[in-house]
């Protein structure tokens, strides 16, 4: 979507040239508090721009102030800057949401219902392909609707998010379904092109066609996906311009809050499936050396599995010479479950230990020589002899080693931030290139995504939690830019925590009734 491409590259360059400036001036009280009033008279009196995304398939989609009816009216010279930016995210909503709809069109005119399709595929396979796509299709369509009327009654958007939260309350629970059945897909959609050559030359046949712009068949299956997530986060782009305790941040917060709880039903469906496939896989490669421990269970899920080295006996041993002084192990580290294993031949793994993750301590050894570099120790408070025991471990790298830490005793203080306090100032950074996570404790990122920098390592590698969705991970230090400036960093703070409010008090509602 080159509306979107064009608008968060705007954002990436509008916070590095904020970041560079120096604080050496103080706003006066005059300029901080720009006048709210509007002459709304005068604004109603233009005639509103008459765009119809849905309808004109050729509309080129500019920024809200590019459009030839908004620079011919005058409105740009009687609006504040603040309502500006405002008019600009509620336009993107718009706009971004006819782009998708388009895609849905082709999706289902172009590749749906190609004759050819109908004949190779049967009717259950395709069912299972396109899932509940015209369902999803005409929600976007009655959505659009509604949107492009509202910018049509007036040149200035008086507001989208009465309408986003209607629709996403009313109708979004299609989105729900149809990426719930996306594991079902992607495995129906390999075993086809494998099974059936028929179908492989046809997909290809139509890829290539110009209407497609390079995009292949599988970017349009998951475009409901990626627009449902992409929704939630326009929601909070327009929360953060609207005036504060205004009827329009009311309702920005009660969408983002049920635009929030359908992702999170997105997410948990799309995970089901797949976790419970991971744990019955796991399960059949465990053999249990001590007493048998059930694996698979419908509120687990794997976190982090791999290899370390264990130091055999104590480190000041006269024989470190001549015998070898780690032998390696296996983690399993799931949700609420750590499983202690070696491998043995077969590709399985035997169970030694295992503990409880809620009882379990970690400690860096510092400043121990180049032999035990990358070495923690592991205490479990009690282990399946209902003991308390202690493994040294080493691992491969710094980077692994902390991801290890942090996985194995998630509420420990990292290098710049206490887990159990808020810190008014931390590091911070800006992504600026996408990157897709590579195992579970990593973090995907998008282009403008800010993080905080909870922890850094000396090998290239970031532990940061992203500030419109609070969800931590690693990722390459190499995929962002460092935000300097502490203004910045203390105004994208208070961003996040505007957007959270209705959450967090209803958190601490929760945390309240749980110590009780």
């Amino acid at each position: 979507q080159e509306y979107r491409d064009k608008s968060t590259r705007q954002e990436i360059e509008t916070r590095r040239l904020q970041d560079s400036q120096t604080d050496t001036e103080e706003s006066s009280p005059s300029e901080e508090t720009p006048s709210d009033a509007e002459p709304t008279s005068t604004i109603e009196s233009k005639a509103p721009p008459q765009i119809s995304l849905l309808r004109n398939s050729n509309s080129r989609f500019n920024l809200w102030q590019d459009l030839p009816e908004i620079r011919s009216s005058g409105v740009l010279s009687i609006l504040q800057p603040d309502e500006i930016k405002l008019q600009e995210a509620m336009f993107e909503l718009v706009t971004s949401e006819a782009s998708y709809y388009k895609s849905l069109n082709l999706l289902v005119s172009h590749f749906m219902e190609n004759e050819r399709m109908k004949k190779i595929l049967h009717q259950s396979e395709a069912h299972i392909l396109f899932s509940n796509v015209l369902d999803v299709m005409a929600v976007s369509e009655r959505f659009l609707l509604d949107l492009e009327q509202r910018v049509e009654e007036n040149i200035v958007i008086s507001d989208v998010c009465d309408i986003v939260y209607q629709h996403t309350v009313n109708h979004f629970s299609v989105y729900i379904t149809y990426v719930s059945n996306q594991t079902y897909q992607e495995r129906a959609y390999k075993q086809l092109l494998q099974d059936k050559p028929a179908f492989r030359e046809l997909i290809s046949q139509l890829e290539l066609d110009p209407k497609c712009k390079g995009l292949s068949f599988s970017s349009f299956l998951i475009l409901p996906f990626q627009r449902i997530t992409r929704l939630k986060l326009l929601v909070q782009n327009i929360l953060k311009k609207v005036e504060e305790k205004s009827d329009r941040e009311t309702t920005a917060l009660d969408a983002h809050k049920e635009l929030e709880t359908v992702v999170k039903a997105c997410n948990e469906g799309v995970r089901k499936m797949s976790r419970t496939e991971q744990m019955i896989s796991i399960q059949k490669k465990l053999e249990f050396k001590i007493k048998s421990v059930p694996i698979i269970s419908h509120s687990r899920w794997l976190l982090k599995q791999g290899e370390l080295q264990q130091m055999n006996g104590p480190k000041t041993s006269r024989t470190l010479r001549t015998k070898k002084l780690f032998r390696e192990i296996y983690l399993f580290l799931f949700n609420d479950l750590l499983v202690i294993c070696r491998q043995i031949p077969g590709d399985k793994y035997q169970v030694f230990d295992s503990a409880p993750r809620g009882l379990l301590r970690v400690e860096e050894l510092e400043d121990q020589g180049q032999s035990l570099a990358n070495v923690f120790i592991l205490r479990l408070l009690e282990n399946a002899d209902d003991r308390e025991a202690s493994y040294m471990l080493k691992a491969s790298s710094q980077s692994e080693m902390k991801r290890w830490m942090i996985s194995l005793a998630p509420n420990r203080r990292t290098k710049f931030v206490s887990f159990t306090s808020r810190l008014v100032d931390c590091p911070q950074i800006q992504c600026v290139h996408p990157y897709v996570a590579q195992q579970p404790d990593e973090l995907s990122l998008e282009l403008a995504d800010v993080l905080n920098i909870l922890d850094k390592t000396d090998d290239g590698w970031i532990f940061g939690e992203r500030l419109h969705d609070q969800e931590r991970g690693w990722f390459p230090s190499s995929m962002g830019e460092e935000i300097l400036n502490p203004k910045i960093r203390a105004q994208n703070l208070k961003e996040c925590f505007r957007v959270h409010k209705s959450d967090d008090s209803q958190r601490r509602k929760l945390g309240s009734r749980n110590r009780q």
